[in-house]
């Protein structure tokens, strides 16, 4: 499925995923009540991504702060390994870790990623991050299965127990997680068309940008003012393209 952003500054067309079903299905719900239209490109940060989709934007006042509107509810995350954070990739906005661990994405806000081309130390670095994040998260999911038993053995102070089962679960998660961090296919991405990689396995990517990458790049260059929203409206429409 595809969509049309119609901008001022010219219109940008996205293919939906189908291996994101829950947000290919929500997005093309908004979109066909119009519930887009006439919202704001709210924030964008040069080199980095644009964000859209918060319905408190329409018509907002300048020095109105605006990120943190929704439809009312959240969607679960479809975090995919394949799907990732490539420039003109379309994923979805969400709330932080700390009050949002399931990673839920945003019933509405999204963002378009521009990002920037890597060097191969940079990756290499890069790498060695997300690879951590993926254990510390796996090890997370492991701890928090066995966590009755933890309290049990926290009540009994039997710390050599605790020791035991940390050192099991830590070598769990390892196996579970391997030792990848970025492929070989985002690797080639990253060095070449660029994007953000640090992003990878956080949010919900769920689908790219098949022509308007231009409008993208003006749009990210647009002057921005509180808030990193842009000094000068960029309002949209959405339309689905048939």
């Amino acid at each position: 499925m595809r969509v049309k952003i119609q901008t001022p500054l010219g219109d940008i067309v996205l293919r939906l995923y189908d291996e994101t079903p829950l947000h290919r299905d929500n997005f093309l719900k908004l979109v066909k009540e119009g519930f887009y239209d006439g919202t704001l490109f709210h924030r964008v940060i040069k080199n980095f991504m644009i964000q859209g989709g918060d319905p408190d934007s329409k018509g907002a006042p300048a020095d109105k702060m605006l990120g943190v509107g929704d439809p009312g509810y959240t969607i679960e995350a479809e975090i995919k390994d394949g799907l990732f954070h490539k420039r003109g990739a379309l994923a979805a906005a969400r709330q932080g870790d700390e009050v949002n661990p399931e990673r839920r994405s945003s019933g509405s806000q999204f963002y378009i990623v521009w990002g920037q081309v890597y060097n191969e130390n940079q990756l290499r670095q890069l790498s060695k991050q997300i690879m951590m994040q993926k254990l510390q998260v796996e090890f997370n999911k492991l701890v928090a299965r066995h966590r009755a038993e933890i309290m049990q053995m926290r009540r009994e102070r039997n710390h050599v127990g605790l020791q035991e089962l940390q050192e099991k679960l830590a070598a769990e998660a390892e196996g579970n997680v391997g030792q990848s961090g970025l492929t070989d296919d985002q690797l080639k991405i990253y060095s070449s068309v660029g994007g953000t990689p640090h992003l990878d396995g956080q949010y919900t990517v769920f689908g790219e940008v098949e022509d308007g990458l231009d409008v993208v790049e003006k749009i990210q260059n647009s002057a921005t003012g509180r808030a990193d929203r842009p000094v000068d409206d960029i309002e949209m429409r959405i339309v689905v393209v048939e």
